[in-house]
């Protein structure tokens, strides 16, 4: 009963990510990478175009040149670029 209360509580406040095909968004570089500058090193790269968008929250993404990228990614790893 409380975890359930606690539940609700949360999602109420929760607003999903939501992508749509063709929007501009910014890839968070993940952590263990070759070129690694500490603190220095940049926190996001892009901007990469979604080419398509599941309802799982998987998002395939392309370089803006068409060039489409080998892995799915998740859309907590990804923000909307305005430009």
């Amino acid at each position: 009963m409380y975890q359930k209360r606690m539940m609700r509580a949360y999602n109420k406040r929760v607003r999903p990510k939501v992508f749509h095909e063709g929007e501009l968004v910014l890839k968070q570089i993940l952590p263990m990478q070759k070129d690694f500058r500490g603190k220095w090193m940049p926190n996001w790269e892009g901007p990469y175009v979604v080419k398509k968008a599941f309802s799982g929250g998987g998002l395939i993404l392309a370089e803006m040149d068409g060039k489409s990228l080998p892995n799915l990614i998740n859309t907590d790893s990804v923000k909307k670029y305005f430009a």
